[in-house]
């Protein structure tokens, strides 16, 4: 594929420890990636992208923080523009936010290596199967979906993945590799206890990455998505 044909992705990076999400979304996404680190203050000066994606972060969406608050309002102006988007994590219950949905902190954390149920309608899981494994880690959850929107993916600690119009969210993580899933583990040492982490680095293995892998074509379908958005743009004047 020549540069000349990638789509223009605008990549949020929420996380404050930006260099690992940025090598994982680099590695997943085919694209002409523009970055951005929001904790940082930095936001795009406009919409003149095929597609943004919003990423994972240690933050939660309903604090008061200026960040947070500028980067709320540029996906919302972004998504009414008819700009393609994608969120992980904190990108899914951003997204959720903006939209009229609804998230709250949760009673215990999802971490670690877990199976996701999908309904098999929602283009973003195209050749996935309907159980699937992914790695999740999050004390956050999206409680109520956005109005108008359709929840495609759930397990039992809620609502996984939804769409609504051209924003699509998934509250997992199809990006992670093992290293990123043994650091971020290692590093709820402070919230968790010592057995549970032993619990979730035991089960990093290359067998339950490699079936993980699986969810990760939900970045090719996206930007497919993103693509034929750009031609109907530009057919249609």
């Amino acid at each position: 594929m020549s540069p000349v044909s990638e789509p223009r992705i605008a990549l949020l990076n929420a996380a404050h420890e930006a260099e690992a999400t940025s090598r994982n979304f680099r590695r997943e996404l085919d694209a002409d990636i523009v970055e951005f680190h929001c904790p940082s203050g930095e936001l795009p000066d406009g919409f003149a992208f095929d597609g943004v994606v919003v990423t994972g972060s240690r933050a939660s969406v309903y604090w008061d923080r200026e960040w947070i608050g500028h980067l709320k309002r540029w996906v919302r102006e972004a998504v009414a523009a008819g700009v393609p988007a994608l969120g992980v994590c904190y990108g899914h219950q951003l997204l959720a936010d903006v939209l009229g949905g609804r998230v709250e902190p949760m009673d215990e954390y999802e971490i670690g290596y877990r199976t996701v149920q999908q309904d098999g309608e929602n283009r973003l899981l195209d050749g996935v199967t309907d159980d699937f494994t992914v790695f999740t880690t999050h004390s956050d959850r999206v409680v109520d979906a956005p109005p108008g929107a359709t929840v495609f993916a759930r397990n039992d600690y809620g609502i996984h993945g939804f769409r609504k119009g051209r924003a699509f969210a998934v509250q997992f993580h199809p990006e992670y590799d093992m290293e990123t899933a043994a650091t971020v583990t290692r590093g709820k040492a402070d919230q968790l206890a010592d057995e549970r982490i032993r619990r979730v680095l035991d089960g990093i293995t290359v067998a339950n990455y490699e079936a993980a892998r699986e969810a990760s074509r939900l970045f090719d379908n996206f930007l497919d998505y993103v693509r034929e958005v750009r031609t109907d743009r530009a057919t249609t004047g």
